[in-house]
């Protein structure tokens, strides 16, 4: 009788909220992990309790934006090496075997490693527009890095060696173009209000010629048009992310003069 192979020293960092219907999925593709952390920033169905059901650890924290929330995800592991994966991520099981076999051989000249991230929309790998191969920072050693701080876009931050590894992460990343529009309006209001925090310069010129090269660059010049009528939705999508994220922080910026003037 072959003994049991004991789980890795590994945590899982996940963030959540509202997430019942993908979560269940996502944490039965790192049960191979040591350990699972939750942080939850207020769930109204029953995303916590599936959770535990799991066998996660969870913590109910109040949303302090992307960087942070991971950070606290992270911090609350036990174990050196994390895994940091999104409720709508799968970890299929050769990649479940690749991170255990790395993580046994401690190679102390690494500090992260990151992932191919296969996106898909519609159920339906989407092999263009930017989305492939998608580089991803997921596996990192907790006391050689940490978040950027930045509320979108964030990402870790380390000193070390970053190694690319040719494993794959499964992304469901939107399952109809409604979802693809609600993350482009949610993204583009993080996105003008980091740039507002920043004072960044902005012109009334700058989001149509952000936006108009944002749909050339990925239907024309990532072959969004390959993937046939998704491709242009996506494309188009991107492009008015852009454009709004820049009108957005264009309107911030002038309604906060008008207010100074009255």
């Amino acid at each position: 009788m072959t003994p049991a192979t004991s789980p890795p020293p590994l945590s899982i960092a996940i963030i959540t909220k509202n997430e019942e219907e993908r979560l269940a999925d996502c944490l039965r593709s790192v049960s191979f992990a040591q350990e699972i952390i939750v942080i939850d920033s207020g769930s109204t169905d029953n995303t916590v309790d599936i959770a535990k059901t799991h066998g996660a650890r969870v913590f109910i924290e109040e949303w302090q934006g992307f960087s942070a929330q991971k950070q606290l995800a992270v911090d609350h592991c036990q174990n050196d090496w994390v895994l940091i994966v999104d409720a709508d991520e799968r970890i299929p099981a050769k990649t479940a075997h690749t991170i255990s076999t790395l993580i046994q051989q401690e190679n102390h000249r690494i500090s992260a490693y990151s992932f191919r991230r296969k996106n898909y929309l519609h159920g339906r790998w989407i092999k263009y527009c930017g989305w492939w191969p998608n580089p991803v920072v997921r596996l990192v050693d907790k006391r050689k890095g940490s978040f950027d701080g930045r509320a979108v876009h964030e990402s870790w931050q380390t000193a070390g060696t970053i190694e690319g590894l040719e494993a794959e992460i499964d992304h469901l990343s939107f399952r109809n173009y409604s979802e693809l529009i609600a993350k482009m309006e949610h993204y583009s209001n993080l996105g003008a209000q980091a740039r507002y925090k920043e004072q960044k310069k902005i012109s009334a010129f700058t989001p149509l010629s952000h936006g108009l090269w944002t749909i050339f660059r990925t239907y024309i010049l990532e072959s969004g048009w390959r993937n046939g009528f998704d491709g242009l939705v996506i494309s188009l999508m991107n492009g008015a992310g852009s454009f709004f994220k820049y009108a957005k922080h264009w309107e911030l910026v002038h309604c906060a003069k008008k207010s100074q003037n009255d």
